[in-house]
């Protein structure tokens, strides 16, 4: 019998109210998030700024919301 420690969940969020929600905090950490994940960094931003802020909050949460939650 193999008894393995349980690991430890880290929440990550973003308050969109406050300095980390401001849409060049959101590319950057888009960025980050896609280079770790080993997704297409590019895309990734030209998708973000083809709109509004709406549209960049919503296509940071098609990607990375599985990873983070974002608070209004």
């Amino acid at each position: 019998m193999t008894i393995k420690k349980k690991l430890e969940s880290i929440e990550r969020s973003i308050d969109l109210t406050g300095p980390n929600g401001n849409a060049y905090c959101l590319l950057a950490t888009a960025n980050d998030y896609a280079r770790q994940l080993g997704i297409d960094q590019k895309k990734v931003q030209e998708e973000m700024k083809a709109g509004d802020y709406e549209n960049l909050v919503e296509v940071f949460e098609k990607y990375f919301g599985d990873f983070v939650t974002l608070y209004r």
